[in-house]
């Protein structure tokens, strides 16, 4: 395990120069060639291509919580997708996760925040092209668990009395209801390392969760078969330090604890992003 009790400067690595040549095309590879030789020029460049990184973000964020580390992830030569979680359930967001891993090709490395565990737990189950897990203040629940049950593992979460709950009637007649953080407490709450105009903006561009996610059981576990990392946050409101750490030592995954909040990915994105770097050294050859 790695601890970490305060931010620090990434150390910049040199770009293989050969990566340029997956990256002009961007993320999204095509299927079709023109011919033979173009096919044999991309089957070279694909052998020294750096796998493509996944990002799943969880409740109340949206894609725009990985900005820092995706410019890391991209200055180094590293391809990204900062796939857009629905938050309706940890199976149907897992469903649509998994459209955006099949249509990716090559080996990827797929890193999930908060909610976001749940459902790249879910989705990288049976993908052989994912090759690793990264979990950031995340879940990593086994078969049978949910959010909500593993958050009150252990004292610590104080968000129940920061949520802004709001219910409606869906199509069919019934009721449902999406949770919030109230705007007032997003930056204690969520965000405390982060500075207050940031945090404000993140309050009001949140995004909400079914509080039916927070409560579906999960089916499947990815990290019980696949390598794992975890980035421990000791300062976290939303799921306890304590309930971190269990998950991560059953599931065997490399750890590395730093002194933030929830929002790690927004006050520490040099840490985030090196250790999606060491994810995909390690186990994309």
């Amino acid at each position: 395990m790695v601890s970490i009790k305060g931010g620090r400067k990434r150390l910049m690595t040199g770009v293989v120069a050969t990566a340029a040549a997956g990256l002009a095309l961007g993320a999204f590879a095509l299927s079709g060639t023109a011919n033979g030789a173009t096919e044999t020029a991309e089957a070279a460049a694909a052998q020294h291509a750096k796998p493509t990184i996944v990002l799943e973000h969880g409740a109340f964020a949206d894609g725009s919580s990985w900005n820092g580390v995706i410019a890391d992830l991209r200055a180094d030569g590293y391809p990204v997708v900062a796939a857009a979680n629905p938050l309706r359930g940890p199976a149907s967001d897992a469903a649509a996760l998994r459209t955006v891993l099949d249509h990716v090709k090559g080996p990827k490395i797929v890193v999930g925040h908060s909610y976001g565990g749940n459902v790249i737990s879910a989705a990288a189950t049976d993908a052989p092209e994912v090759k690793a897990l990264v979990y950031v203040a995340a879940f990593l629940p086994a078969p049978g668990e949910s959010a909500l049950e593993l958050t009150n593992r252990y004292p610590g979460s104080t968000l129940p009395g920061a949520l802004d709950p709001v219910t409606y009637q869906q199509a069919d007649g019934s009721t449902a209801t999406d949770l919030y953080i109230q705007q007032d407490k997003f930056h204690h709450q969520f965000a405390a390392d982060v500075a207050a105009g940031q945090a404000a903006l993140m309050a009001a561009e949140q995004r909400p969760i079914a509080q039916a996610a927070l409560e579906e059981k999960a089916t499947t576990a990815a990290w019980k078969t696949k390598p794992s990392w975890d980035i421990i946050t000791t300062e976290d409101l939303n799921i306890p330090p304590a309930v971190q750490r269990f998950m991560a030592k059953r599931a065997r995954a490399h750890t590395t604890e730093v002194a933030a909040s929830h929002s790690v990915a927004v006050s520490h994105p040099h840490l985030v992003a090196s250790v999606i770097e060491r994810a995909a050294r390690a186990t994309v050859r």
